[in-house]
């Protein structure tokens, strides 16, 4: 499993979604500004995002993004597979079909099992549970920090 920079922003910005999720839609200027995330690569990772169902837009004034789904149904594996590629792709690695020959398909099986392992762990865990088990270390600390509706919007959506 490959937990790449690109996926952990999407993980973070996804529990920034979580933690608005009973109250309105966030835009990703918002989350670039708490998270330190540029604005254009967030763009790039919410149409990923986007494209898997896994958030949806929200147009005009305090407009934004919203998860797609309840926090409580989206798990971090899904949210790292929509930005990594397919699960059987990212996580179930190519293992030799046969016994391992040498000790380069040793290595092989071993990081193709730690991969299935580490893809099962997260699959196991949601949004929802990643959020209220305390786990909501921003990008600045531990320190809460000021809601998305005391921020200025500019009157603009960024959903699309």
């Amino acid at each position: 499993m490959k937990l790449s920079t690109k996926a952990r922003y999407a993980v973070t910005a996804m529990m920034d979604l979580a933690l608005h999720e009973k109250s309105h839609p966030v835009t990703l200027a918002d989350i670039s500004h708490y998270q330190g995330i540029s604005l254009s690569y967030l763009e790039q990772l919410f149409a990923k995002l986007r494209k898997k169902g896994l958030v949806s837009g929200v147009r005009g004034p305090g407009g934004g993004y919203r998860l797609a789904r309840p926090a409580s149904e989206i798990s971090i594996a899904e949210v790292v597979a929509a930005i990594n590629g397919t699960e059987e792709q990212v996580f179930k690695g190519d293992a030799p079909a046969n016994e391992p020959n040498n000790d380069r398909d040793k290595l092989e099986v071993m990081w193709s099992n730690l991969s299935n392992k580490i893809y099962d762990f997260l699959d196991d865990i949601t949004l929802d549970e990643f959020v209220q088990g305390g786990h909501t270390e921003s990008a600045g600390g531990t320190e809460p920090r000021q809601s998305y509706g005391d921020a200025t919007h500019h009157g603009r959506s960024e959903a699309a």
